[in-house]
């Protein structure tokens, strides 16, 4: 059965549990820029009104969006089909990249608009992806 390979060892159950984190973090986030772009195209314009950014927002809202989609699909098909068992080039590890591209991106925008708390909460996040990509 599929769970006793993610109780195999602490290494799989940490990678199981890093992958179903971020499939749940960026599934979340891009959805609801989906379902709420207006919302969130408000929020940002007003975010990144200083910064070099700002005439750019609807481009890199609809761009992160992509990204977050797709990082969280490719950790959420892992949880689903992964023997977490195996370490290497899996679905989980692309996820767990995508994540980190999608965090870098986030990480950077927030620097620019001088967010620096914001950022430093994509920072935690950021270590989390690093740990979890290792572990593969």
């Amino acid at each position: 059965m599929r769970i006793f390979g993610v109780l195999s060892s602490p290494d799989a159950a940490a990678r199981f549990l890093v992958t179903a984190f971020f499939a749940v973090a960026f599934l979340q986030s891009g959805l609801d820029k989906v379902v709420d772009r207006q919302g969130n195209l408000d929020w940002l314009v007003g975010h990144f009104k200083n910064s070099p950014l700002a005439a750019h927002v609807p481009l890199l809202l609809t761009i992160i969006t992509f990204v977050e989609l797709a990082a969280g699909a490719l950790c959420a098909l892992a949880v689903v089909v992964t023997d977490f068992t195996r370490t290497g080039w899996s679905l989980g590890a692309l996820g767990l990249l995508l994540s980190g591209v999608a965090l870098l991106a986030l990480f950077v925008g927030q620097r620019m608009a001088k967010d620096y708390a914001g950022a430093a909460v994509l920072a935690a996040y950021f270590v989390v992806a690093l740990v979890g990509l290792a572990l593969f």
